[in-house]
Parts: C-alpha cells; sequence; structure tokens
C-alpha cells in the first residue's frame, strides 16, 4: 500500500491523511504530508498542500493554513484550496475587536 512508486499508494496515502485530519490526528497527518511534500516525483503536490492547509485550520494555526492553501492554489488555480483560503479569509475578515468590548 505505501510503495511510492504506484500512483494508486499515493492517491491511498492522501485518503488516510484525510481521515487522520478528520479524526482530530493533525500532528500525524501533518508529519506524514511533510514527508510527501519532500519527495520530488509526488505529482500531487497540490492536494498535499490543501490537506495541511485543512490540517493547520483545524489546529486554529490560520496564518500556516492560508500559506498552505495559497501553495495549492499556484500549483493548481483549480485546487479546492482556492474556496478554503477565501473561507479563512471570511472567518479571519468577520472578527471585528470592538464585538469584544461590549
Amino acid at each position: 500500500m505505501w510503495d511510492n512508486n504506484c500512483r494508486w499508494s499515493r492517491m491511498e496515502q492522501l485518503i488516510h491523511i484525510k481521515e487522520l485530519i478528520n479524526q482530530g490526528d493533525v500532528a500525524q497527518a501533518v508529519v506524514l504530508l511533510d514527508a510527501l511534500l519532500q519527495q520530488d516525483e509526488f505529482p500531487e503536490k497540490d492536494q498535499a498542500y490543501y490537506l495541511r492547509g485543512n490540517a493547520y485550520r483545524k489546529q486554529g494555526n490560520w496564518q500556516q493554513a492560508l500559506n498552505n492553501y495559497q501553495y495549492a492554489i499556484d500549483l493548481n488555480p483549480d485546487s479546492p484550496a482556492k474556496e478554503a483560503r477565501r473561507m479563512v479569509m471570511d472567518i479571519l475578515e468577520f472578527y471585528h475587536k470592538d464585538m469584544y468590548n461590549q
């Protein structure tokens, strides 16, 4: 399953990592994504950056989430990271400090 020479195996890895993120095992997901992103012959880097953005978003690390979404968009302008980045920006722009001073 984890043979790096097989495209299907890479896709299975990404699916497994997505499940880790959904289950809350974000730290392990980030470790696996970091390892995948260090591989030169990894054509799904845009998907890995998108998932890493999701992992950081789940941790509340907004800056790292935005950075990773942008990396994914740079590699693939049609990436779902484009919508995810827009949603994070909407959340951050909604925050208004005066609302907490009332």
